[in-house]
């Protein structure tokens, strides 16, 4: 992967080194909580599931925030202020002092994501946003595998103190990110609205419309994170490492298509016909995965390999359908707030995958894959009427005047 020039460099090196943090953290958060932190296996799934609560909810005024405030200089905030909170786990002693920490956590953590959304907007443009985000995602996958290896040395010396250099780790990747993204050009305030709501966003229709769906095939990651690991524990006679094989082929297949998956869908209709594709690609890997069950050894595994492979097609669609979308349908004085509220339906979908994928799919075997792969290729179809609705029914598409320059003598 050749490293570009111009903002898009400092996006990326930013984005790479603030994602081996995250990758450092998702292998080792959950031990550490457990084994060093005082919080039980119960109260770790809950603390984890309030929080991510929280930070759905603050998305779109966390972005409302950015496009007032400055989008750059509400990403830095939250980039610092996640770095200072990241540190301060190394003091939690209960699951009170956890979410005592957590939850302003999770507001900052909504608050850069919604931001980094806006900057992209202002910093990159029209037609190179979308291939801004692939990049990155790309790019987010090299970290967080990077960052979980880091993360296996910590894991291997299971001490309190490995931890802690794990956690700080994490810390000090958040305001590496800070600095780098400093030297971006700011993002100019948007005035605030002579009349009407301030949070537009989530008073577009059309717009939530299409959150519902987006949210509805995010659901697919829950499946492949979640539910296709105990389906080939619990219900094939498939080896257990081919788990471990198919999430490599995942993350490699993301960090080496996803930039041109992302082709043609830089406007809201590009990204619809890709959604399409997605949700039908999700059926098709939903049945693969189903006919597995009764299959045997090679047979299963073949059936499984190509699921996995038409699935990471889908999630390249999917992924690169939201971006031109939500880019798309946004007004050019809310990116932050539209940008926020698109994450809300991907927080959601991830929420409820873990029940509702290991229910159907674990729980009813077959049938219930047959059901999950149904309900994404209806979720793909109705995209595109969706975003047709959206596009007749635009009612901020004036762009608003900039704040007042301050008085000179």
């Amino acid at each position: 992967m050749r490293l570009p020039t111009g903002p898009l460099r400092l996006l990326v090196i930013a984005q790479l080194v603030n994602t081996l943090g995250s990758g450092m953290w998702m292998a080792a958060g959950a031990l550490f909580l457990t084994r060093f932190a005082g919080l039980s296996v119960a109260q770790t799934g809950a603390a984890l599931s309030a929080t991510a609560l929280v930070c759905m909810v603050a998305s779109a005024p966390m972005g409302y925030v950015a496009d007032r405030a400055g989008a750059r200089g509400v990403l830095l905030a939250g980039l610092v202020a996640q770095a200072i909170g990241t540190a301060a786990f190394a003091l939690v002693g209960s699951v009170w002092t956890y979410l005592l920490i957590a939850v302003p956590l999770a507001v900052a953590d909504a608050a850069q994501r919604a931001a980094k959304g806006a900057v992209i907007a202002g910093a990159v443009p029209a037609d190179k946003r979308v291939h801004t985000r692939a990049y990155l995602r790309s790019v987010t996958n090299i970290g967080i595998a990077g960052g979980a290896a880091l993360a296996g040395v910590g894991l291997a010396v299971d001490s309190r103190p490995a931890y802690l250099w794990l956690i700080f780790g994490d810390a000090v990747t958040y305001l590496l990110a800070a600095v780098l993204l400093s030297r971006l050009d700011p993002v100019p305030r948007t005035a605030r609205r002579a009349e009407g709501p301030r949070l537009i966003a989530l008073r577009d229709r059309p717009f939530l419309a299409f959150v519902a769906l987006d949210g509805l095939l995010s659901t697919h990651f829950g499946i492949f994170e979640v539910a296709l690991p105990l389906w080939i524990a619990h219900r094939t006679d498939a080896p257990h490492w081919l788990i471990a094989v198919l999430f490599l082929t995942n993350t490699t297949a993301v960090v080496l298509f996803q930039v041109r998956a992302a082709r043609g869908t830089d406007e809201p209709r590009g990204g619809a016909r890709a959604a399409r594709r997605a949700g039908f690609a999700l059926l098709a890997a939903c049945a693969l995965y189903a006919l597995s069950g009764p299959a045997h050894h090679a047979a299963t595994i073949a059936l499984l390999v190509a699921g996995a492979l038409v699935h990471v097609g889908a999630e390249l669609w999917h992924a690169a359908s939201g971006w031109g979308i939500s880019f798309g349908l946004a007004p050019p004085d809310a990116h932050g707030q539209y940008q926020g509220a698109y994450a809300i339906g991907m927080q959601l979908g991830q929420m409820l995958a873990p029940v509702v994928a290991t229910t159907l799919a674990v729980g009813w075997g077959g049938p219930g894959w047959l059901v999950l792969g149904a309900a994404f290729a209806l979720a793909g179809a109705a995209m595109p009427p969706v975003v047709n609705w959206a596009l007749r029914n635009r009612p901020f598409v004036t762009d608003p005047a900039p704040d007042p320059a301050p008085a000179t003598a």
